[in-house]
């Protein structure tokens, strides 16, 4: 299967992702854009978006990053950054600007922005395996 075509049928197979309102705006092999409206089921106690939604979304950009490659591709580590609180209606677009592979194991960083304003980053290590992503 072609790299940017994965993105596409991950996201498809993806209840979670799907039950997010999670978008794919642009994808290439080794880079993925992501969009995804905060709704008010996503606010947490405070009244701002938990921070889960914007993992979540993140996560989301890293896998499918990862896996155009061509092999499946399994999350080792991640971490995330919160630099801004997140409020209801706002629109969050996550890319994955670095996809750096050595050997079986893959680096990428994933900024998350409102508009302009970087308001998350997430980092993240992936082990990719020798099965093939089929059509």
């Amino acid at each position: 299967m072609q790299g940017e075509k994965i993105p596409y049928k991950m996201l498809s197979l993806d209840p979670f992702s799907q039950w997010l309102g999670i978008e794919i705006l642009h994808c290439e092999v080794g880079r993925v854009r992501l969009g995804l409206k905060v709704r008010p089921e996503m606010l947490n106690s405070m009244g701002f978006a938990h921070g889960g939604i914007t993992y979540a979304l993140a996560d989301t950009a890293f896998g499918f990053t990862s896996n155009t490659h061509g092999k499946y591709a399994v999350s080792i580590e991640t971490s995330i950054n919160h630099i801004e609180a997140l409020n209801e209606g706002d629109y969050l677009v996550a890319e994955c600007t670095l996809d750096h592979t050595k050997n079986k194991v893959g680096f990428n960083i994933v900024e998350i922005h409102r508009g302009d304003e970087l308001v998350a980053l997430f980092k993240g290590v992936v082990y990719r395996t020798s099965k093939d992503w089929e059509e």
